[in-house]
């Protein structure tokens, strides 16, 4: 293959999560716990071993490393390889997933530690690493494809971990369920390049598109393929109208929330996109499609977060407004903005996830933000890691979101789309609303939770300490991170751009170029942290004070937009009434009258009793006298020979 170094080291960095999960899911119960640790960690630990050692090569060289593992499917001349590719995009993702997911690991080794499934959790965290890893290797569309269904049902496994409660069990279904939706778009897509191309490996889709949409594929096919991409991203990336799943996802533990929410399942929808960045340029409808669905689903969640009051939903609602700020970034051209967006969230996102946990771990399983409060001097360790991720999702420099967030809004004030002309101004102007709603969302969190005094209850006040160092030292390295990450991406007013540097020496090759006085930008910076400084300020003055009355008084007042907003505008309830309860009607509908009256009344106890019937009146010809045999059969012939000459 020619413009790659060949290496049989890529796969590997699937396997050793796959090891893992083979021996904990298969003998693990029957181990030791401290050798069950041992393997749920040493196979994310090579992974990322391997990882980083793979990676020091595209440190020096621009090309990718490649690796055919096996020809996996061969038809009418035509071959599908199981083929890996590491290059400079694949290579991020892959040092982020294995990283932070290692972390989250090591978290789960004290958060887990008197779970009696304990074993088949880390099956299932090592399963989940390994799916993620095949998506992000992937060189081409089909085995992306395994991983991208792996990752669901990686989803399903463990938000529904605890499916003996059937409220558990049903947030994995909805996930998995919702994830279909989306994956169906995804497969049109596939046969539309297999069609039209007749490959979908990166190399040759890429040769394909590299003059535009070819005449033998047009552009209206070539329009439908890229919005049944974006479905299927909408699935896995929980944007409108299919973001439905992800605040379902919290019923599982709180560090598959982080695995989930920070480095890899959720990512995948932006990370396809930015693969595909050669495609997608020549698609504006696309293109506008996914900017503007961003726009409106980072500032529709952001206001979903307002008045959650479950941590764990709060975070979960950050998450999708995050990807929405991913989106917006992927559907102006951005790209590597988009996934330095992901790089830098996977930490901070991280934290607090992990930090909502030990806050429900040390309230003895409370997550409402209410029944908080004085965490500060119980949980040092916790409180200072979830102030400084706070602080960085909010957009304050110098952290880590600061840099990505201000890069998304000034790229997107910087384009321009044929089909969509006012698109800038409006995605711009929801992405500045939606910056304005973390800092509000988040400080309110974050105020309510750990400032004042603890409002929990007596017996659960007496328990409250800080998280043992298998997980506090987790929160620590995530918070530093969180601020420090940051600086590989600063925009170009104050300094080469590593990080996009970086990508755009291999991995990326549709390169949208932002150009713009230099005063404008750093006026539009100053916008951005002035927007959050709002949305922190306005948040103390509301709950820093938890004996306050000023919100309870608003929301009285307001009652009606309260009502909605806090049941994040019915959206669940009218799916339930327009898609999910007519279909379950249809459904029983089918099963009462087909399966019941046909299929079991007619075709099978009714082929039963007509037979039972006739059997039950032929035997009555079965005499046993040979006379009456006969006659019997004297007389057929004689029917017989009249039908005949008669």
């Amino acid at each position: 293959m020619e413009n790659v170094y060949l290496s049989n080291g890529i796969v590997w960095i699937l396997l050793w999560p796959l090891i893992g999960a083979a021996i904990n899911g298969i003998i693990g119960h029957k181990l030791p716990r401290k050798l069950v640790t041992f393997i749920a960690l040493a196979a994310p630990f090579a992974s990322m071993a391997q990882a980083g050692y793979l990676f020091t090569h595209l440190l020096h060289d621009d090309l990718p490393l490649y690796q055919a593992v096996f020809n996996w499917i061969s038809v009418d001349g035509t071959s599908i390889w199981f083929s890996l590719m590491l290059d400079q995009l694949s290579g991020v993702m892959a040092l982020t997933v294995t990283f932070v997911g290692f972390l989250i690991h090591v978290y789960s080794v004290g958060y887990m530690s008197h779970d009696p499934a304990y074993s088949r959790y880390f099956a299932y965290l090592n399963l989940f690493m390994f799916a993620m890893l095949t998506l992000v290797l992937a060189n081409n569309l089909v085995v992306m494809f395994i991983g991208w269904e792996g990752v669901g049902l990686c989803s399903y496994l463990l938000i529904g971990f605890w499916y003996q409660d059937e409220d558990k069990a049903k947030a994995g279904k909805k996930a998995f369920i919702v994830n279909r939706i989306g994956d169906f778009g995804f497969l049109i897509a596939i046969f539309i390049f297999f069609y039209f191309v007749g490959a979908i490996d990166y190399t040759t889709l890429k040769q394909f598109f590299a003059g535009g949409v070819p005449p033998i594929m047009g552009m209206t096919i070539a329009t439908i393929a890229g919005l049944a991409l974006f479905l299927g991203a909408t699935g896995k990336s929980a944007q409108i109208p299919l973001y439905v799943w992800l605040p379902d996802a919290m019923a599982g533990p709180t560090p598959v929330s982080a695995l989930i929410h920070a480095a890899t399942m959720v990512t995948a929808g932006v990370y396809m996109v930015a693969r595909l960045n050669f495609f997608f340029v020549h698609i504006p409808v696309a293109m506008g499609t996914i900017a503007i669905v961003g726009g409106l689903t980072a500032l529709f969640a952001a206001t979903m977060g307002f008045f959650q009051n479950d941590i764990k939903k709060v975070l979960a609602y950050s998450t999708v407004s995050q990807l929405g700020f991913m989106f917006m970034a992927a559907g102006v051209g951005a790209w590597a903005v988009a996934i330095f967006h992901v790089f830098t969230h996977a930490f901070f996102k991280a934290c607090l996830f992990l930090g909502s946990g030990s806050v429900i771990h040390a309230h003895d399983g409370i997550q409402d933000i209410r029944q908080m409060g004085g965490l500060k001097k119980l949980m040092p360790k916790t409180y200072w890691s979830f102030a400084i991720a706070t602080f960085t999702i909010a957009g304050f420099p110098p952290a880590a979101a600061f840099f990505s967030k201000d890069e998304i809004l000034w790229r997107v004030l910087n384009t321009h789309n044929d089909v969509f002309p006012a698109l800038p101004f409006v995605v711009y102007a929801l992405g500045l609303l939606a910056a304005f709603g973390t800092a509000f969302y988040m400080y309110r969190m974050f105020y309510l939770a750990f400032s004042g005094e603890s409002r929990a209850p007596a017996e659960v006040q007496k328990h409250i300490h800080e998280a043992p160092p298998v997980m506090s030292w987790v929160l620590v390295i995530l918070a530093g991170l969180s601020l420090v990450v940051g600086f590989l991406g600063l925009p170009h007013v104050f300094g080469p751009n590593l990080f996009e540097n970086f990508l755009f020496n291999g991995a990326l090759s549709a390169k949208v170029e932002a150009h713009g006085p230099v005063w404008l930008e750093l006026s539009l910076m100053v916008l951005s942290v002035g927007v959050a400084l709002g949305g922190w300020y306005l948040a103390r003055v509301l709950y820093k004070d938890a004996k306050s009355t000023t919100p309870a008084r608003l929301a009285e007042k307001y009652a009606g937009i309260h009502r909605v907003i806090a049941n994040k505008y019915y959206v669940d309830e009218g799916y339930f009434y327009v898609v999910i309860r007519p279909l379950w009607n249809f459904s029983t509908f089918l099963w009462q009258f087909f399966d019941q009256w046909i299929i079991d009344g007619v075709i099978v106890n009714g082929g039963s009793r007509l037979l039972a019937f006739t059997s039950l009146h032929l035997r009555r010809m079965q005499t046993g006298n040979v006379h009456s045999y006969m006659a019997a059969l004297v007389i057929g012939s004689a029917i017989i020979v009249f039908l005949y000459f008669g």
